[in-house]
């Protein structure tokens, strides 16, 4: 009996003593991990390359902004913004893959450690089972079994190690559970993160192909003549003012009548949702990399929308004017009238779904998107399908992402 009792604790002690995670990382699959840790850690150097060559490029872009206007200077902003969107591509690609040999890595990690606490809990429970048939004895009995009482006190003792190994076991297994869930929650952030990712990749490369599109649009419009372009400068400079005009005498009318007729516009000023499902951004307010910078100051957001998507009032309103167009040259637009001085325009739109003077409530369909270039309400002001979406104080555009809600 002494000596079944000696080799069990000896046994039992080898293999509990040792902290389960150290069991986790030599598993079956620890090569593996390391292997695909190499390959992230690889995978984090060329994000890190690119981050800083599209710094560069984002300089480079900066400085020819700052020089003379001149067709020769646009085509070569074009050309650098079209260098730095290839090296966002490349950029998100890595990221994609990062984030793949990340979740390729949790899995394998999953794995062991599922394995690691599996074989501990048979470990366990044979050692219980063992432990529970020497329990069926008294310590008078064990005691009459042994020769002396230091041999009894011995055998007593490794009895209390085993329950003390047991106790530390049982707390290692928890941990490596919590450890485990922990890992599960990490694979779905990365989950998370692929699908954003890959979103943000086909953004990215339609953005690439609308700056394409749009030095192609530049060349064919102009000839590479500098002549035609400055003539084209001042078209679309002589348009864009003729538009703020006309939006600016449309709302202090409109607002002149309502305030006449005693007519309350409801609705909270900070409670402005996005006009389109797309919130992802082509063009911010104020941008510095907006192709017509040095013709006007680029006073709204461009939401990403495909053409004909329905595009909704991001707050309850009175349409102050809705200018319908049935050529593309023409820009098609719509204005709302809010409470607190704001109101918000809608540039672009392929078609209009309301009327001047009518009320609409916050999320009714007003329109539907347009832009691409040569469609009818596109205007001139266009490189690709998206919303022109302008948030305006008492007349004054103001950043509209300081009003939408996240």
């Amino acid at each position: 009996m002494k000596r079944f009792i000696i080799l069990l604790c000896l046994i039992f002690a080898g293999l509990l003593t040792s902290p389960i995670l150290t069991h986790a990382q030599v598993g079956g699959n620890a090569i593996e991990i390391d292997n695909l840790n190499e390959k992230i850690q690889a995978r984090k150097d060329k994000i890190k390359e690119l981050e800083n060559s599209i710094e560069q490029q984002k300089k480079n872009i900066e400085q020819k902004q700052n020089e003379a206007v001149s067709l020769k200077n646009q085509l070569n902003i074009l050309d650098n913004h079209s260098a730095q969107l290839e090296l966002d591509i490349e950029l998100v690609g890595s990221k994609i893959n990062k984030a793949e040999l990340e979740i390729s890595a949790l899995k394998l990690s999953i794995q062991d450690k599922e394995d690691v606490i599996n074989r501990q809990k048979t470990i366990i429970k044979t050692i219980i089972q063992n432990l529970h048939a020497q329990d069926q004895k008294n310590y008078l009995e064990i005691l009459l079994t042994n020769e002396n009482f230091s041999d009894f006190f011995n055998q007593v003792k490794y009895l209390e190690n085993i329950y003390t190994d047991l106790g530390r076991s049982v707390k290692s297994i928890r941990l490596a559970k919590e450890d485990l869930e922990d890992k599960k929650g990490q694979i779905e952030v990365r989950k998370k993160t692929y699908g954003n990712l890959k979103a943000e990749l086909v953004n990215k490369q339609q953005d690439l192909e609308e700056q394409s599109g749009y030095k192609n649009s530049l060349l064919v419009r102009t000839k590479s003549s500098e002549a035609r372009y400055q003539t084209l400068l001042a078209n679309l400079r002589n348009q864009y003012q003729q538009i703020e005009n006309e939006i600016r005498s449309y709302e202090a009318e409109v607002r002149k009548r309502l305030a006449d007729s005693g007519k309350e516009i409801k609705g909270d000023t900070s409670d402005l949702i996005w006009p389109v499902p797309s919130h992802y951004i082509t063009a911010y307010f104020h941008d510095k990399s907006y192709p017509y910078k040095h013709i006007f100051e680029h006073n709204a957001i461009d939401i990403r929308a495909g053409q004909g998507t329905p595009v909704k009032a991001a707050l309850s309103g009175y349409v102050g004017t809705a200018r319908y167009c049935t050529t593309a040259s023409c820009y098609s637009y719509v204005l709302l009238i809010h409470n607190s001085g704001l109101s918000t325009v809608y540039g672009h739109l392929s078609r209009i779904a309301i009327n001047v003077d009518e009320y609409v409530n916050q999320g009714d369909v007003i329109g539907y998107s347009g832009a691409i270039p040569g469609t009818v309400g596109a205007g001139p002001f266009t490189t690709g399908p998206h919303l022109h979406f302008e948030t305006r104080v008492n007349g004054i555009p103001v950043n509209p992402l300081n009003y939408l809600t996240p």
